[in-house]
């Protein structure tokens, strides 16, 4: 049981002539470095002399085209092999990787760089041989190597297994892949989308030529790029309409529901004041008319009383003629 502290500088790569990240110095030699942080965790005990005066040497290859989280979990499988171990990562150039195995999206350099700076390694091998040999291993004092069980096909015609070598001398440890991702995984996702990269790097600023597409593509592309923002605008109008839509409804149920609670008392509330005004309103009518009558039969009398007296004068005035 162990812990390693964090690394604060990228892992160490041998000096060769040949890489283009070869270092003419080594100013920082790994035995100087601190180790890797690691989780506390059971650790293999080496045999013999092996991780008492020295660490073990544990060489770990592979293409690491578009290094991956899958790649950096087995570098750390192989890193935790040992309570002390230095962990060696060959790498294969681009020559030997593009005869045997096929292009890389990564050159050499790339894939170097970026296995020095994972946390796990400890020293890039450049130029690593695609099926290792007792001299490769005397040449870095490997203990052992790490890779998965998988049986790896020599495509160079050496033998049936890349690590069959290894395996026979008792020298191979097993590490596990990680399920789900892998760099043919990585760039069948790239193929399957191929067109919505185009038109992404187009839309930054990269032309045709860059991208090796044609002239009639890269206008089909553009129009499909037009035609697709349209279609996100008008998405966009449609969701903030039925949002709006979505708050006239909620408003009109709620005054649907304060209508159905509350209509009783309303229309009682209704009728009572209409049953006010109407009794206001009769009264009202029945005292203009009551009054309108007094008027006229205060005028009617008058009249009779005048006529009353004109007659009785002339009947007076005939009574005195006849005497």
């Amino acid at each position: 049981m162990c812990s390693f502290n964090r690394r604060k500088i990228p892992a160490r790569l041998e000096p060769d002539p040949s890489s283009l990240l070869a270092r003419e110095e080594h100013k920082n030699p790994p035995e100087s470095r601190e180790p890797t942080e690691v989780d506390s965790g059971p650790k293999e005990q080496p045999s013999g002399e092996e991780g008492k005066d020295r660490p073990v040497r544990v060489y770990a290859d592979g293409i690491y085209d578009l290094f991956h989280f899958g790649h950096a979990r087995s570098l750390e499988q192989a890193k935790k092999l040992f309570p002390n171990t230095y962990l060696l990562v060959g790498c294969c150039n681009d020559e030997i990787t593009y005869k045997y195995k096929g292009r890389t999206v990564m050159t050499e350099a790339e894939r170097y760089e970026s296995l020095r700076h994972c946390r796990w390694v400890d020293e890039v091998i450049p130029d690593a041989p695609w099926v290792i040999a007792h001299e490769f291993l005397d040449k870095h004092k490997i203990d052992y190597v790490a890779h998965d069980s998988l049986p790896y096909a020599d495509a160079s015609g050496v033998g049936k297994d890349v690590y069959e070598f290894v395996k026979a001398a008792g020298k191979f440890k097993e590490t596990k892949r990680t399920e789900g991702i892998s760099t043919s995984d990585l760039i069948m996702r790239i193929l399957k989308d191929y067109n919505q990269y185009v038109m992404r790097n187009l839309a930054r600023g990269y032309t045709r030529k860059d991208l090796g597409v044609s002239y009639v593509k890269e206008k089909r592309l553009r129009v499909n790029m037009g035609l697709k923002k349209l279609r996100e605008k008008v998405k966009q109008h449609q969701e903030k309409v039925g949002e709006k839509l979505h708050t006239v409804a909620k408003t009109a149920g709620v005054l649907h529901d304060a209508w159905v609670n509350n209509a009783d008392r309303w229309v009682a509330g209704f009728l009572e004041k209409f049953e006010e005004g109407c009794y206001l309103m009769g009264t009202a009518i029945k005292n203009r008319i009551e009054e309108s009558i007094k008027k006229r039969q205060s005028k009617g009398l008058s009249l009779l009383q005048y006529d009353g007296d004109d007659y009785d004068d002339e009947d007076f005035e005939e009574e005195e003629e006849e005497q």
